[in-house]
């Protein structure tokens, strides 16, 4: 049996300031050991924030262990996710279950702290949504977190001005995000904060662990502004605690944030990374590295903790965890259970559309008003037709939510019906979200809002999808069913010239693993588009949308847009049996196609037509469908898009021509540009006639 000094070999009936500063030791040494044992890992920062960590979860996170799914439970998000070991450490002591886990219920056992960053561990090298019951949402690449925690106070304030009724408050709960020096200096948290303060949004606190290092350093080599006054500026109160360690300073803190309800509050904690460690405390050597075997032995000893034992939890410490949070977190729990029921039977049609809403589940009837386009020459831009669409679904989505980053009257976003109304400080209820000039922090708030349940979307131009691609990623990687607008899809957009432009921006989107990105031709395209993305649940959606004006195609003539839930569809044949030449065309380039293929048939050729809006969703298709679109023996096709030709190759073949944009556009009237690009029927003309004479086809 190892020895402890006195305090350790106290009985758990002691003190509790006793049992605090050993559950707290806990934490730190599972910490050091299971980033020792990886060899792996960022131990400095769970060590010094282990008492913050402690104090809030113990003492006033509203959650519960054993029911850690509860709706209005408090959210606490680490947005420094590399101190993952923090969480996880928690996670465990606090004994939280995953009713799903076969032959074991934790969530996060002993077995998992020692596998940490291997290979199907429960405990990953940042925490990751979905993998572990318990973390909220995906960490890591810094400020993110921030932004998602926005997200999740603005879903607090919708869901409770939506569904709280007087003396039956079912949505209350509070938002809580850890984060460190890397975090205030990303810009999306800058940005994030930015909104928060702006919309008054008081269920919202951030830890901020001002412990001055980084990895190359201090941080006075690259950051030395007053975050206190900046925060302030935003509108923030803002709160310091001069040492972690001084819980009941840390208290004071937490209270102070639950009593003020109209502003966001900023705790500012100053903490010693690698708290204890003599040679290391206070060094980048804390941060992202094993402090080594001997190092740990003499930090343990520091903390008088047995300087050989390895993952060890004292007896009395789940007991004292489960005293603390998870008696008051399973009361709260219960109460908010009784309450629910008699909110049921009071408001019975408002608690199924909540449950409805927190399956993840569609709403009845929800697609039933999208409209059909006739023919028309002239058409509208899809993003014309997009408005109409998103606005046909979302009056009977009722928790449908978004809007642009001061875009909205040019992406086509805006809800417009009845009782739609803007989200702003002190009234949540609205539908229509202005996120200003902040493209960065809407992407991660619109994931925040999807962790909440909610359906999200947020929209810009297509160029600006660069300044998203950290959030986008990230609702793939968490199988978020959030939604992204982007319009002003290539060149086409015309005088704004090349830096709006988008050249390469579609294809950084279809690399995203799990995206479905999708550029419909035409109006009813666009209405399909719609229908396909309003009944995903664990895929998020990049739609590419149109500033001009397309035609909108005659379906007695051509193929139902229907086609396009495939992917790529057969949208014209010139004969029956398999054509000698496909053309392929994605959003305003499909007309082009059609053109030539008009053309063509005259001649008597056999050509086809495919419209081909989503590689997404046509790589999922069964091989059977994608050969009958393109018989392997048909190698004689041309692809034509307004965008980067790489990738095009895998669906022309060798032998075939593709039509792009190989260098950026330029500022013009767009009937210039689309002809000096060679988006125009002579030049797919002329590239299909060139591939026939070469005998290239079946």
């Amino acid at each position: 049996m190892d020895t402890f000094p006195d305090m350790i070999k106290t009985p758990p009936s002691r003190q509790d300031g006793d049992m605090d500063a050993l559950s707290i030791n806990t934490i730190r040494t599972l910490s050091m050991d299971a980033v020792q044992k990886a060899n792996s890992g960022h131990p400095g920062t769970p060590m010094a924030l282990a008492p913050v960590a402690y104090t809030l979860w113990q003492r006033f996170l509203r959650y519960d262990p054993q029911a850690p799914n509860w709706p209005n439970r408090d959210r606490f998000v680490l947005s420094n996710g590399h101190a993952s070991m923090l969480l996880y450490s928690i996670l465990h002591l606090s004994g939280v279950r995953d009713a799903d886990r076969a032959g074991e219920s934790l969530a996060v056992t002993l077995d998992d702290i020692r596998a940490f960053r291997q290979l199907d561990s429960k405990c990953p090298g940042h925490p990751e949504h979905g993998m572990t019951v318990g973390v909220e949402t995906t960490t890591g690449p810094l400020g993110q977190g921030c932004g998602n925690s926005v997200g999740m106070a603005m879903a607090s304030k919708w869901l409770a001005a939506h569904f709280n009724r007087p003396d039956l408050i079912v949505f209350d709960f509070d938002v809580y995000a850890m984060c460190g020096d890397g975090d205030m200096m990303e810009g999306v948290s800058s940005e994030a904060a930015s909104i928060a303060g702006h919309l008054s949004l008081g269920n919202l606190c951030w830890i901020y662990d001002s412990n001055t290092i980084t990895i190359e350093g201090h941080t006075e080599l690259a950051f030395s502004e007053d975050v206190a006054a900046r925060f302030r500026g935003y509108g923030w109160n803002v709160f310091h605690v001069g040492d972690a360690n001084d819980t009941k300073r840390l208290a004071q803190a937490f209270q102070t944030f639950r009593d003020t309800h109209d502003t966001p509050t900023l705790i500012i904690v100053n903490s010693h990374i690698g708290y204890g460690a003599p040679h290391k405390q206070d060094t980048a050597a804390a941060h992202g590295e094993a402090l080594g075997v001997e190092e740990i032995r003499l930090a343990k000893r520091h903390y008088g903790w047995p300087e050989d034992s390895d993952f060890f939890v004292p007896d009395g410490v789940r007991d004292h965890f489960n005293a603390g949070i998870g008696k008051r977190g399973g009361k709260l729990q219960a109460e908010w259970s009784r309450l629910f029921e008699a909110y049921r039977a009071k408001f019975p049609d408002m608690a199924q559309r909540l449950d409805t809403l927190l399956a993840g589940d569609l709403p009845t009837d929800w697609d039933k008003d999208l409209p059909i386009f006739p023919a028309d020459a002239k058409g509208l831009a899809t993003r014309d037709s997009g408005g109409k669409a998103i606005n046909a679904i979302a009056k009977h989505y009722p928790w449908m939510i978004g809007g642009a980053a001061d875009l909205s009257p040019s992406t086509k976003t805006n809800l417009t019906f009845d009782g739609a109304g803007s989200f702003e400080a002190g009234t949540y209820a609205g539908r229509n979200l202005h996120f200003g000039i902040r493209e960065h922090a809407m992407g991660a708030v619109v994931n925040g809002l999807a962790l909440c349940k909610l359906r999200a979307y947020g929209s810009t131009f297509l160029i600006f999808s660069d300044y998203m691609k950290p959030p986008i990623r990230l609702s793939a990687l968490m199988e978020l069913p959030a939604i992204f607008v982007f319009t002003h899809d290539s060149i086409g957009l015309g005088e704004d010239g090349p830096t709006h432009q988008p050249v390469e921006q579609l294809l950084s989107l279809r690399s995203v693993p799990g995206l479905v990105t999708i550029r419909p031709a035409d109006a009813n395209e666009t209405v399909e588009a719609w229908r396909v993305i309003g009944a995903l649940k664990k895929q998020p959606a990049a739609l590419a949308l149109s500033r001009q004006p397309l035609p909108t195609l005659d379906r007695s003539v051509y193929a139902a847009a229907k086609g396009l839930a495939k992917g790529a569809y057969i949208l014209a044949d010139a004969k029956p049996g398999k054509p000698d030449l496909i053309l392929i065309g994605t959003g305003s380039e499909v007309a082009i196609c059609v053109e030539a293929y008009e053309t063509l048939k005259a001649e008597n050729v056999a050509v086809r037509v495919v419209s081909m809006p989503s590689w997404d969703l046509f790589e999922k298709q069964a091989q059977a469908y994608r050969d009958s679109v393109f018989p392997p023996e048909v190698t004689a096709r041309v692809s034509v898009e307004a965008g980067s030709v790489i990738g095009w190759d895998r669906y022309v073949g060798a032998s075939g021509t593709i039509i792009g944009m190989d260098t950026f556009g330029a500022s013009a009237p767009i009937k210039a540009l689309m002809t000096q690009y060679g988006f125009a029927a002579e030049k797919v003309l002329a590239a299909a006639r060139a591939l026939l004479a070469k005998g290239t086809s079946r």
